[in-house]
C-alpha cells in the first residue's frame, strides 16, 4: 500500500495520547462485529421495561369543567360585593382557592360513607396483612385545576386507580367550589343555619367521646398504634428468622467443615488441602514459605552432596518451618472448634428470643379484636358529623346563588378505559430505549475494548508501520502453510507474504547482509508462521538466507520442517561454541539446507534457563559470522510478553519484525514493548497483522482491493 493511501501518519516514538477519527463505515463495522451482544441486551431492557411499564396499576382520568361568565355592568354601588372574574389576576385568584388545602379539606369532608368506600375501593386491594384502612383524604388521587389560555374556563383534571372514583372527586370539587363561592358571597338562612350548628355540636361531641374510649383502649394496654405494634413486632419476628436462618446455616457450614476436619484426620490426610486451614492465619505463608525451600533444596541436590553446609542449613530451615506450620494447622482446628461451638449457643439464643416474639404477637392479635370494634365506632361517629357539617355548608339561599357568575359546563363522567399505561406510547418508549441500549453498548464496548484490530490500531496509536495482512491460514494444513514461499502455491496467504516482503525492503535502510528479528506479544500470534515464511520469501527472491530458532524453551521450527533437534545453538555453547572454523559445517551447530537458498539452525534441545546463552558475548559473536555467511539471517523469538529473551536477541539483530494476531494482544501492551525495543536502538521495521478473515479484512483495513486480488489469483490457478 502507498504511503499517501495511509488514513494514518506512524507516530514513532512518540507517547502522546493518539486520539481515534471514525467513519460511518466504521461505526457500520462495530455495530456488524457487536450485533449479537448489543441487540440481545438490548432487547432484554426494551422488553424488560415495556412488561415493566405495562405491568403498573391502572390509572382513570376525569375531567369537569367550570365558566366564569363575563360581566355585563359595571357595579359600583358601595356594599355590594361584585365577585365578577374581570381580568387574568382575578381567575388566578380563583384558582388558588381552588387549589388550596382549605378546599381539599372540604371535598374530603363532603363525601358520604358510600362515596368514601367508593374512593377506598381501588386501594383495599393491594392492603397488606395488619395494615389499617387508607382516609378518605389519601384516597383522592392526583387532583391538577387549570384555566385554559385566553379563557375563563376552569378544568378540574382527576386522575385515580378508580373510573368512579374519578369522577366523583372532580365533580366534587365543582360542588364544594361553588358552596364555598355561596358562604363567601351570599348570606345564610339563620334558623337554618342555627339548627345545623346545634346537631353538628351534638355529633361532634359524640364522635369526641368515642376518640377518647379508643385513646382509653390503648393506654390500658399500652399500644401507640395497633398497625404500628403489629409491624413493630412482625419485624422483629423478620428479623430473628433472618438472624436465626443465617445463624443455622453458619452452623450447618462450620459443622461440615469440621466434619471433613475429623475426616482427614483419621486417614491421616494432609489437612492443608482442607480450604479452611489452607487459609487459616499463617498456614497460607508457612506453606508457601515451605514450598519454596523444598524447591531450593531440590535445586542444591543437584549441585552439593548432603551434608554440604548449605544443604544442612536448608534441612533445618525446612524442619523449623515444618514445626511452625504444624503448630499453624493445630491453631486452625482449635479455632474452628471454638467458632462452631458459638454457632451452636447463637442458634440456641435465637431460637430462645423467637419464642419469645411470637408469643408477643400472639397477645397483640387478641388485643386487636377489641381495638378494631372501638375504632369502628369512632369511625361511623365521625362519618356523622362530618355528614351535618357537608349539610352546614350546603345551607345557602337562591338568591344568593345568584349573584355568583359561575356555572358548571361539563360533569366529569367514568371513564370507560384507562390513559395509564398507555401501549402505543410504552412501545414507542421501549422502542426508544432497545435503540440506545443497542447502539450505546455497540459503541461503548468498541472503546472498552484494547485489543488491536486495525490499521489505525497499528499505524496511530503503536506508531510503527504496517508492513501487511496476513489471512486465516487455518484451512491450509500444516506441512503446507509455513514452507507456502517455497512450495510456490497460489493462495491468497502467498500473496500477503510477498506484500511483506516488498513492505520490508522499503522500509528497510541497511544493506545485505543483516539480522532481523521476528517477535511477537503473547504465545499463538504466529511468529513462527511469519519467521519461515519471510525467510522463505527472500530465499525465493535469490538472497541466501538462515531461518534461526531462538526460542530455546519452546522450539518448533525443527518440527514444521521435519527435521530432527539434536543438534544446534544450545549443543553447540555447551560443546565450547568453536567460532575458528566454518560454522556451515560445524557438526554441533548442525546447520540444515531447506531449500536451495533457505538454511535452517535449529535450537539443539530445550533450556530452563536461555538466558545464560542469549546474554553470552559468543552469541552475538555466532551471529555475526554467519551474517558474513548468508545475505538474511532470519531469527524467530520468544514472546515478549512472556519472557524477556526477546529483549536479549534483539541487542544482537538489526531490525525487527512485530507480529500481532487479530483481538489478541492489547494495543497498550504492545506499545509498550515497541517502546523498550525503540530504547535499544533497534530499527522496527513495522508491524504484521496476522490471522484475518477475508471479510474482516476487507471491513479492518485499508486493503480495499483485497477481495479483487483473491478473485485475479483465484483464476489463475
Amino acid at each position: 500500500m502507498a504511503d499517501n493511501q495511509k488514513p494514518f501518519a506512524p507516530a514513532h516514538d512518540k507517547d502522546e495520547t493518539a486520539i481515534e477519527r471514525r467513519s460511518l463505515r466504521d461505526y457500520y463495522i462495530i455495530l456488524r462485529e457487536r450485533m449479537w451482544i448489543a441487540l440481545p441486551l438490548a432487547l432484554v431492557v426494551a422488553l424488560g421495561l415495556g412488561y415493566w411499564k405495562a405491568r403498573q396499576p391502572r390509572m382513570y382520568l376525569a375531567i369537569a369543567t367550570m365558566q366564569f361568565e363575563k360581566p355585563e355592568t359595571l357595579v359600583t354601588t358601595q356594599g355590594v360585593v361584585d365577585p365578577s372574574v374581570r381580568n387574568d389576576i382575578e381567575l388566578r385568584s380563583n384558582l388558588e382557592k381552588l387549589n388550596s388545602q382549605r378546599l381539599r379539606t372540604r371535598v374530603v369532608e363532603s363525601f358520604t360513607p358510600e362515596e368514601v368506600k367508593i374512593l377506598q375501593r381501588p386501594y383495599l386491594k393491594n392492603l397488606k396483612a395488619g395494615q389499617g384502612v387508607p382516609p378518605p383524604a389519601a384516597c383522592l388521587g392526583s387532583v391538577n385545576i387549570d384555566a385554559a389560555r385566553n379563557s375563563l374556563l376552569i378544568s378540574v383534571v382527576v386522575r385515580h386507580p378508580d373510573p368512579a372514583a374519578a369522577a366523583l372527586v372532580a365533580n366534587q370539587y365543582v360542588g364544594q367550589f361553588f358552596s364555598y363561592l355561596a358562604e363567601y358571597y351570599g348570606g345564610r338562612s339563620e334558623t337554618g343555619v342555627e339548627f345545623l350548628h346545634t346537631q353538628a355540636d351534638r355529633l361532634g361531641k359524640d364522635a369526641a367521646d368515642a376518640e377518647e374510649k379508643l385513646m382509653a383502649y390503648k393506654r390500658d394496654h399500652n399500644l401507640v398504634s395497633l398497625d404500628n405494634s403489629t409491624n413493630i413486632i412482625g419485624t422483629r419476628l423478620t428479623a430473628i428468622n433472618a438472624a436465626l436462618t443465617s445463624a443455622r446455616l453458619n452452623r450447618i457450614a462450620l459443622e461440615g467443615q469440621y466434619a471433613q476436619l475429623e475426616s482427614y484426620q483419621k486417614e491421616n490426610r494432609d489437612l492443608t488441602e482442607i480450604s479452611y486451614v489452607a487459609t487459616h492465619g499463617t498456614v497460607p505463608n508457612l506453606k508457601s514459605q515451605l514450598s519454596g525451600l523444598l524447591q531450593t533444596q531440590s535445586v542444591y541436590a543437584e549441585r552439593y552432596l548432603e551434608r554440604h553446609p548449605k544443604m544442612v542449613d536448608l534441612s533445618n530451615q525446612i524442619a523449623v518451618v515444618q514445626e511452625q506450620l504444624g503448630k499453624a494447622i493445630d491453631l486452625a482446628v482449635a479455632d474452628l472448634n471454638t467458632r462452631l461451638s458459638e454457632a451452636r449457643q447463637s442458634e440456641t439464643n435465637l431460637q430462645a428470643e423467637y419464642a419469645l416474639a411470637e408469643k408477643e404477637s400472639l397477645k397483640l392479635g387478641d388485643l386487636g379484636v377489641g381495638y378494631k370494634t372501638l375504632e369502628n365506632q369512632a369511625n361511623v361517629a365521625k362519618a356523622n358529623y362530618v355528614q351535618i357539617l357537608n349539610r352546614l355548608n350546603e345551607t345557602t339561599t337562591t338568591r344568593n346563588l345568584e349573584k355568583i357568575p359561575l356555572h358548571p359546563l361539563d360533569p366529569a363522567v367514568a371513564p370507560g378505559a384507562p390513559y395509564e399505561p398507555d401501549l402505543p406510547r410504552i412501545l414507542r418508549m421501549s422502542f426508544g430505549v432497545g435503540l440506545l441500549v443497542f447502539f450505546g453498548v455497540a459503541i461503548g464496548l468498541s472503546f472498552v475494548d484494547d485489543r488491536i484490530k486495525s490499521a489505525w490500531d497499528v499505524e496511530s496509536f503503536v506508531g510503527a508501520n504496517l508492513l501487511g495482512i496476513i489471512p486465516d491460514l487455518s484451512g491450509v494444513s500444516d506441512d503446507e502453510k509455513y514452507s507456502l514461499m517455497l512450495n510456490n502455491q497460489q493462495v491468497p496467504g502467498v500473496e500477503a507474504f510477498l506484500s511483506v516482503y516488498s513492505s520490508v525492503k522499503i522500509h528497510s535502510k541497511l544493506d545485505f547482509p543483516k539480522s532481523i528479528l521476528v517477535t511477537s506479544t503473547i504465545p499463538g500470534e504466529g511468529k513462527t508462521l511469519i519467521s519461515c515464511n519471510v525467510a522463505g520469501s527472500f530465499a525465493r527472491h535469490g538472497k541466501k538466507v538462515l531461518l534461526i530458532d531462538c526460542d530455546l524453551r519452546r522450539p518448533m521450527l525443527h518440527r514444521h520442517f521435519k527435521q530432527p533437534n539434536n543438534a544446534g545453538i544450545i549443543t553447540w555453547f555447551e560443546a565450547g561454541a568453536d567460532l575458528e572454523h566454518d560454522l556451515g559445517t560445524n557438526a554441533s551447530l548442525g546447520i540444515i539446507k531447506i531449500s536451495g537458498n533457505l538454511s535452517l539452525l535449529c535450537s539443539g534441545g530445550r533450556s530452563k534457563v536461555p538466558t545464560e546463552i542469549l546474554e553470552s558475548p559468543l552469541f552475538g559473536q555466532m551471529l555475526e559470522k554467519l551474517k558474513k555467511a548468508y545475505d538474511l539471517v532470519v531469527v524467530d523469538s520468544p514472546p515478549l510478553g512472556a519472557v524477556s529473551d526477546s529483549l536479549l536477541i534483539a541487542e544482537r539483530t538489526d531490525e525487527v519484525i512485530y507480529v500481532c494476531r487479530f483481538n489478541r494482544a492489547y494495543r497498550k501492551h504492545i506499545r509498550l514493548y515497541m517502546k523498550a525495543l525503540r530504547n535499544g536502538k533497534n530499527e522496527v521495521l513495522g508491524v504484521v497483522l496476522n490471522g484475518l478473515s477475508p471479510r474482516r479484512i476487507e471491513y479492518y483495513s485499508n486493503y480495499r482491493y483485497y477481495r479483487s486480488y483473491k478473485k485475479y489469483y483465484g483464476s489463475q490457478g
